[in-house]
């Protein structure tokens, strides 16, 4: 039987999120929501460690980052980076996720700041979702030196715009769980789906030679080379069943809108309520 979860209140859109046209008549969804949109929707993020050596200065890099299903951000770190002899010496960090290219007013756009403690994991499941969203770092992940690492978060800063700027709980950022149905079936999911050629048979995003990455609880993940793009579902999946069918449901809505044009939802990433 399918499992198509709709969660309590207004549910995220299909589709990628940012080119969509706002609606006024839709209620603004909660922050933490959207927040974890813009996660899911971003590869990269800039990691501030606490410089261990160097009295304890901020200290920023660029990282590639993928999600676990309910949203916690895994990193891959070597030993042998300053970053990752900080961690070691103090686990906390913060991860600046931005929304905002493109944008021809950048600070109007949508960018999340999450707070929490990096730890080493050893879960078979966060390196395999790490590999199939960086296809490229497969090379890297063999090397001794390099490890997986988990933010368990404690809150996050959301800016949504010009004044628009929420402080989110983790418990309202992450989703409550992980569903161990869909989590274990999701490696032979992608298989299977990426042999149909479904990303590309959608017509969004445009051209050929997207292949999905992931599928969590709320959508897909699609990378071409070095672009990304992002599937959102109406409701949230809790099996592989589940997932399909959002996933067939969202392929019909966007031949039905027109190639190159994500299904609508009346919602960008930053779209959330607030002062």
């Amino acid at each position: 039987m399918s499992s198509i979860r709709t969660p309590s209140g207004p549910t995220p859109g299909a589709g990628s999120g940012a080119g969509a046209a706002h609606s006024p008549d839709t209620p603004a969804e909660p922050p933490g929501r959207v927040a974890r949109r813009i996660l899911r929707a971003t590869d990269r993020a800039t990691l501030a460690t606490l410089s261990c050596d160097d009295g304890g200065w901020p200290y920023p890099s660029l990282v590639l980052v993928a999600l676990d299903h309910d949203a916690t951000p895994l990193l891959l770190l070597s030993t042998l980076a300053l970053h990752t002899a900080n961690i070691a010496a103090d686990g906390r960090v913060g991860l600046l996720f931005d929304a905002t290219a493109g944008l021809a007013r950048p600070l109007a756009g949508g960018r999340v700041s999450v707070l929490g403690r990096a730890e080493r994991s050893d879960e078979p499941r966060h390196r395999a979702r790490f590999r199939a969203r960086h296809p490229g770092a497969a090379f890297t992940m063999e090397f001794a030196d390099f490890a997986i690492y988990r933010v368990a978060v404690e809150r996050a800063h959301f800016v949504a715009g010009f004044g628009r700027v929420h402080r989110i709980d983790a418990a309202d950022l992450l989703l409550d769980r992980v569903p161990p149905a869909l989590a274990a079936a999701e490696g032979e999911l992608l298989i299977r789906l990426n042999e149909t050629g479904v990303a590309d048979a959608a017509g969004y995003p445009r051209g050929e030679g997207w292949t999905l990455t992931g599928i969590d609880p709320e959508g897909a993940d699609l990378r071409r080379d070095g672009a990304v793009a992002r599937w959102d579902f109406d409701g949230r999946a809790e099996d592989a069943e589940g997932a399909e069918a959002a996933i067939a449901d969202l392929v019909r809505r966007t031949r039905r809108e027109g190639a190159g044009t994500p299904p609508s939802h009346g919602r960008r990433p930053d779209d959330a309520g607030g002062p």
